[in-house]
This record gives structure tokens, C-alpha cells and sequence, in this order.
């Protein structure tokens, strides 16, 4: 096992374009994965892009665990998966603003919009192809790993630079949570929980 270190944003690796992977069964990729896998155990984290652990190539590992699905999503668990050459296919015109944070910029969280629902293809380790949809939560935890590999981090995305917040002070994340907390990702509503003064700025 290894435990990889995660690249911050301002480091350069983060805004280059990750370089697609010419033979997805090379055994160095699935080592490369394995150790992605392990780190975001370590960490308990839900999603890695190569780009993020200071390697190049279009790669990402995640997973969606019961824990971190809202309870009104409708999304069932999702365990581990390696995307490799990752294509994603938007299949609504407009999107929708979601919290997200990233293991590369620690300690905020900012709300980004994202296409609800998704088609997206990639290749896996043993050379297959897999195509499926995504909605929710889970389509817009895949289009963040996959801006990684575009050089792209979710502050970039944002609309409204108002919403870019520290986690310990969660302002907008608690009204949202406090209105419509069903459709809220536990791990936000938690930062909400840990807020020492939401009753003051809540009242």
C-alpha cells in the first residue's frame, strides 16, 4: 500500500491537461490506481484524479459510499471504479449548483454548477469500454474528478465567487441545509453540525 501525496492548488501539475493513457492493462497503471485507492481510504475521500497525485495521464478513481448520498437523490452506493480516458456527454442543457470541495484546495468548499445528468464512457483496466449515465450527486462528483484532468479546478467553474466559503465558517451551506437538508450531501451537512457559531448567524 501506498499512500500518495495530493498536489495543492497553485501547483502547476493542477492546470495542465492530462495526457491519455495508450494501454489502460499496463501493469503500471493498475499499480498507479491501486495506490489512488488506497490514498483516498486513508483520507476517506470519494474521489482522485492522477493529475491530483502529480501523474499526467487520464485516470480517475472513486466511489460513492451510502454515507455521502443525500437523502432525497435517489442514488444507490457505487463501489470502487477506475475510470481511464474518461468521456463525459452532458444530457440536460442547463445545470445546477451543488456544493463540492477537493483534496486539493483543503479547508473550503464552494458551490458549483453541473449538469444533473450525464453519459459517460471510459475505458477500464483490462482494456474494456463502459458507458453509462449518472445523475445527481454522483454525475457531478465525475464532471470534478474529470475537470482535474483538464486542468480545471471547481473554483473555476463557479458563477458566484460568493459561495466560495472556509469550511469553518459554512454561512450559505447552513441556510441551504437548514431549508432543504434532504437533498444536501451528508459530509456538508456535517460541516454545518460543527459550526460553533450557526445558532448566532442562524437566528
Amino acid at each position: 500500500m501506498s499512500i500518495l501525496t495530493i498536489a495543492k492548488m497553485g501547483h502547476p501539475v493542477l492546470r495542465r491537461v492530462a495526457a491519455k493513457v495508450d494501454d489502460p492493462t499496463d501493469p503500471a497503471i493498475a499499480r498507479l490506481a491501486a495506490d489512488m485507492r488506497d490514498t483516498l481510504e486513508e483520507i476517506g475521500a470519494s474521489g482522485l484524479a492522477a493529475t491530483q497525485v502529480f501523474v499526467e495521464k487520464r485516470i480517475v478513481v472513486y466511489r460513492v459510499g451510502a454515507s455521502r448520498i443525500p437523502a432525497g437523490s435517489g442514488l444507490q452506493p457505487v463501489p470502487w471504479t477506475v475510470m481511464i480516458n474518461p468521456v463525459i456527454t452532458p444530457l440536460t442543457d442547463d445545470k445546477v449548483a451543488v456544493w463540492e470541495r477537493c483534496l486539493s484546495i483543503p479547508g473550503l468548499h464552494g458551490k458549483v454548477p453541473r449538469y444533473p445528468r450525464i453519459s459517460i464512457r471510459y475505458q477500464t483496466l483490462e482494456g474494456g469500454i463502459v458507458e453509462h449515465e449518472a445523475h445527481s450527486s454522483w454525475a457531478a462528483l465525475l464532471q470534478h474528478e474529470c475537470d482535474h484532468l483538464d486542468g480545471v479546478l471547481y473554483p473555476m467553474q463557479m458563477d458566484d465567487l460568493s459561495l466560495l466559503a472556509f469550511n469553518e465558517a459554512p454561512g450559505a451551506l447552513a441556510q441551504e441545509a437548514d431549508a432543504n437538508p434532504s437533498q444536501v450531501d451528508p459530509l456538508f451537512l456535517d460541516l454545518v453540525e460543527r459550526w460553533p457559531a450557526r445558532e448566532r448567524w442562524q437566528t
